[in-house]
C-alpha cells in the first residue's frame, strides 16, 4: 500500500528560534553524525501523529524515503522534508503543533548529546548525577514554572484500551480539569491522551487558560507511541529510566488507568521506589481507576502486587472504580498534602528532590536476551530491589513488543527467557497472560506474537 507524501521546508515555531552561530554549527554537525538514525526515526513517529500504529518498523516500512535535513540560515536553522507523510499537513502547511514537536525532537536529541551524554559535567554512573541531568534537560525544555502551586498529575495507562477505557480517562482528565489539575502522560494515544482530551474541556470551562499538557516519551518507543497533538510540551528524555524519573520528579501525584506490559512497568517503578525507607514517610498520591469493566484488570494488578512485593506495597495506592469525580477530589486533596511536605522540607513545588530514587532503578536496562535470562527473580533480596527486576523485565517485554531493537532481537535470537522463583513467575505468567486475552499488549485488531516465555 502506498502512503501519500509531502515535500516541506519549515521554520521552529517556540523552539530553536534564536541560536548562535557555534549552536548552529553544533546541531547541523551533530544531525549528520551517530545521531542522525534517531533523529530521523523520532521525527517521522512524529510526523505520523494521529495514525492508528503501533510498531516502529512498520512506520518505517511505511515511510522508507522519508529524510530529514537541517538547513543552515543566517538567522538561525529550518529543516527541509523530503517524503513526509502527508498526514501532518493541511491544505500544504505543516500541523502547528506537529512543528513544535518536530523542534522538540531536534532540541532533545541533539541538547542531551552535546550538553549531557558526551559532557564532562555530568558521570551518568553517579546517582546525584542522573538526578541533575534529568533536571537539566526538563529545565531547557522550559517545562518549570518557579512558584506555580503544586498541580501536575501524571497519568499511565495503556495505548491499547477499549472505547469505554478511553472514555472513561477522559472524563477522569475533565474532573481534574475542572479542579484546575494539569495533565502530564507518556503523551501516546489511548491512557495517555484521553486525560488531556477531557481536560481540556474542564479547563475552558473554568476559564483557567490553556492548561499544561506535558509528554514524556524517549526515542525507542516513540515511534510506538507518536505523541498525541493536545500535547503542548514535549520532551524526548535520553532511556526509559531517565523518562520515568521525570515523570516522578515533575508530578504532584499519578493515576494510573488500565494498561499492558508498560504500564506494569510504570507501577512497579514507582512503588520500589516508594518501597525505599528513604521515601517511607513522603507524601504520593497514588491511585489505580477505570470503569466498571476495569474491575478485574485491578485485582490482577493488586493480587500480583500482594503475591510479589507484599502488603507493604498494597499500602502506597488507591483503587477507585468507576467514579471519576473521586478520583479528582481525592488527588486534588492530597496534593494538597505533598505541598505541605515540600513546604516543610523546603523542597521546590516544580522538581522533587528529596525523592531517594536508588541508582538500580536509574541504570539503562538493554534487554538482550541474556540480560533478561539473569535476571534476579527470587524472593532473596529486599522489596524494593525485587520491583526493580520486575521493572525490567516488563521493560523487557515491552521492547520486544513495540520497540524497534527488541522486535529484531526477537527475529534474530527467539524468545525472550523470563526465570526464577515459582511464587514470583506463577503471578508473573497469569498477569502478562491476562494482558494478552485481553488484548492489552498491541492494539485492537493487531495479532499479537508473545516476545517472551515464562520458566519456572
Amino acid at each position: 500500500m502506498k502512503f501519500e507524501v509531502i515535500d516541506a521546508i519549515i521554520s521552529p515555531h517556540r523552539q530553536l528560534e534564536t541560536l548562535s552561530q557555534l549552536e548552529v554549527s553544533r546541531i547541523l554537525k551533530t544531525s549528520k553524525g551517530e545521531l542522525s538514525h534517531i533523529f530521523r526515526n523520532c521525527s517521522l513517529a512524529v510526523l505520523n501523529c494521529g495514525s492508528a500504529l503501533d510498531d516502529g518498523n512498520e512506520l518505517l516500512d511505511r515511510y522508507p524515503d522519508f529524510s530529514i535535513k537541517v538547513l543552515q540560515k543566517q538567522r538561525g536553522i529550518k529543516l527541509s522534508l523530503k517524503n513526509a507523510p502527508a498526514i501532518a499537513f493541511v491544505d500544504g502547511k505543516l500541523i502547528a503543533g506537529i512543528n513544535e514537536h518536530l523542534f522538540a525532537v531536534l532540541r532533545d536529541v541533539i541538547y542531551v548529546d552535546s550538553k549531557i551524554v558526551n559532557s564532562s559535567r555530568f558521570n551518568l554512573n553517579k546517582s546525584d548525577d542522573v538526578s541533575n541531568a534529568v533536571f537539566h534537560i526538563l529545565r531547557n525544555a522550559q517545562l518549570f514554572i518557579p512558584g506555580l502551586e503544586p498541580n501536575l498529575v501524571v497519568c499511565w495507562g495503556g495505548h491499547s484500551i477499549s472505547p469505554k477505557e478511553y472514555n472513561y480517562t477522559k472524563e477522569v482528565g475533565y474532573q481534574m480539569g475542572l479542579r484546575n489539575l494539569d495533565i502530564c502522560t507518556g503523551c501516546g494515544p489511548g491512557a495517555m491522551k484521553g486525560p488531556m482530551k477531557g481536560a481540556t474541556i474542564g479547563h475552558a470551562k473554568q476559564r483557567s487558560g490553556v492548561g499544561r499538557y506535558l509528554g514524556l516519551t524517549e526515542p525507542g518507543i516513540i515511534a510506538a507511541e507518536s505523541p498525541n497533538p493536545i500535547v503542548n510540551k514535549l520532551v524526548i528524555m535520553p532511556d526509559i529510566e531517565k523518562r520515568l524519573e521525570a515523570f516522578v520528579r515533575t508530578g504532584h501525584g499519578i493515576v494510573v488507568f488500565p494498561g499492558g506490559a508498560g504500564t506494569a512497568e510504570e507501577i512497579l517503578y514507582l512503588l520500589g521506589i516508594l518501597l525505599h525507607p528513604d521515601n517511607s514517610a513522603m507524601p504520593f498520591p497514588l491511585i489505580f481507576t477505570g470503569p466498571k469493566s476495569a474491575e478485574d484488570y485491578f485485582k490482577q494488578i493488586n493480587r500480583f502486587i500482594l503475591d510479589t512485593l507484599g502488603p507493604e506495597a498494597q499500602q502506597r495506592y488507591k483503587i477507585i472504580i468507576d467514579d471519576p469525580a473521586r478520583v479528582a477530589i481525592e488527588m486534588k486533596a492530597d496534593i494538597k498534602k505533598v505541598r505541605k511536605f515540600r513546604k516543610e522540607k523546603s523542597d521546590a513545588y516544580y522538581y522533587n528532590w528529596s525523592l531517594t530514587i536508588d541508582e538500580q532503578f536509574q541504570k539503562p536496562f538493554d534487554p538482550t536476551h541474556d540480560n533478561m535470562r539473569n535476571l534476579d527473580l527470587t524472593r532473596d533480596q529486599k522489596s524494593h530491589h525485587l520491583a526493580a527486576n520486575l521493572r525490567r523485565a516488563f521493560s523487557g517485554v515491552v521492547s520486544g513488543n513495540v520497540k524497534e531493537d527488541g522486535i529484531k532481537s526477537i527475529k534474530k535470537h527467539g524468545l525472550f527467557e523470563l526465570k526464577g522463583d515459582v511464587e514470583i513467575m506463577r503471578p508473573m505468567d497469569a498477569l502478562l497472560s491476562a494482558f494478552v486475552k485481553q488484548q492489552r499488549m498491541k492494539l485492537p485488531g493487531t495479532e499479537y506474537k508473545p516476545c517472551y516465555r515464562i520458566i519456572k
